[in-house]
């Protein structure tokens, strides 16, 4: 079983058990507060297997699934380690560092939760763009496709725009976040990548 579809089955077990059983969410949940008084620092991770309902949970799954096989055969050969090892590693890592942000902001607050993978597909979504920018990329309920660099672009604006907006109750900084280090964790891997993608954006231009 490739690794993208263990994170795929092992998020929609433990999302389905944490909508049926309160005290599994709530052992699992972000939650900055917890995290500080009682050190629960699980949660910067597990907080990626559980979400808020099922539009949530399908909308993060849905693009897991349509961008983490890319990604994961990619990372396969370019280091030692397996690439489904490294997918893992993407994606975890992620999950943590996505959550810094908030926790910075939150841990005194506890009234302050949050759940998701958003942050973490974000960081596979933004590895397949630099990977692949000119790839073609469909927006939701939208029969057209953008380059997936075009469609990085206004990702990044709208998140910015309504983090800076708030009162949403969606952690778009956790979004914005999980893309820049979808980023970086590719550039460590391979610098090339730099070049490589704004070579391609170049030939995207008109003239």
């Amino acid at each position: 079983m490739s690794a993208s579809v263990a994170i795929l089955l092992l998020t929609v077990l433990v999302s389905l058990i944490a909508f049926s059983d309160r005290r599994v969410f709530d052992a699992l949940a972000f939650e900055p507060f917890v995290v500080a008084a009682r050190k629960d620092h699980h949660r910067f991770l597990t907080h990626a297997l559980v979400h808020a309902d099922w539009p949530h949970l399908l909308v993060n799954m849905f693009v897991l699934h349509g961008f983490a096989p890319f990604v994961e055969g990619y990372l396969t050969g370019l280091t030692p380690l397996p690439g489904s090892w490294l997918l893992v590693l993407l994606y975890a890592s992620a999950a943590v560092v996505a959550c810094i942000p908030g926790y910075r902001r939150h841990r005194h607050d506890p009234g302050y939760r949050a759940v998701g993978a958003s942050g973490a597909v974000s960081a596979v979504l933004f590895a397949h763009i630099l990977i692949m920018p000119t790839a073609k990329v469909g927006l939701f309920l939208l029969p057209i496709g953008l380059p997936s660099a075009v469609f990085g672009v206004l990702y990044l604006i709208y998140e910015g725009t309504m983090h800076r907006r708030g009162g949403d109750n969606v952690a778009h900084d956790a979004h914005l976040m999980g893309a820049i280090h979808g980023v970086l964790f590719m550039v460590v891997l391979r610098p090339s990548l730099v070049p490589a993608f704004f070579g391609a954006i170049t030939d995207l231009l008109p003239g």
